[in-house]
């Protein structure tokens, strides 16, 4: 991988690449998921973010600036839990080249660095080979199986749940 990473807070003028990568994704995505295909969508997406609890990254490549996909960390709880969800898309066509790996593992820092957290959990259908190589690959361990868990595309869907906690200090 020749090109350079950089993760870096999705923001308003990130609506045009956003909005055409995800739609170059459609296929890759279904059916783990729905990324915001519209301008109008992009805003409500955005807007999720607004909260300190909530935090989006895109991952993009190089000088000319390629979005190769998105991570969220959401539902955050400080104090004694110090926790957060993990959930993340990659785009076409620069999936499947490492990129998201290497932006999870910057994600990761700044997860258990600058927000302080311990825990990091990632719920992932059970058919998402992709995904599920991803976090283990990352230092996930599974945890469980949680049925039902969440709706996705109108069905409620099984998950597996991967879990990654700070080292000791």
């Amino acid at each position: 991988m020749a090109s350079r990473l950089t993760l870096r807070p999705l923001q308003a003028a990130d609506a045009e690449a956003f909005v055409a990568a995800a739609r170059r994704s459609r296929q890759l995505h279904r059916p783990w998921l729905t990324a915001p295909c519209t301008a109008e969508d992009f805003k409500k997406h955005l807007a999720r973010f607004e909260a300190p609890t909530s935090y989006a990254f895109v991952a993009e490549i190089g000088p000319t600036r390629q979005l190769a996909g998105a991570l969220y960390l959401t539902n955050i709880v400080y104090g004694a839990f110090r926790s957060g969800y993990l959930s993340y898309c990659a785009f076409v066509p620069l999936h499947g080249q490492g990129h998201m790996k290497q932006a999870l593992a910057q994600l990761v820092r700044i997860a258990f660095g600058k927000l302080g957290l311990h825990r990091i959990e990632a719920n992932i259908q059970p058919g998402n080979s992709a995904s599920i190589a991803l976090v283990r690959g990352c230092g996930f361990v599974r945890e469980g199986y949680s049925a039902a868990y969440l709706k996705i595309g109108g069905r409620w869907r099984d998950h597996e749940r991967w879990a990654l906690v700070r080292p000791a200090r």
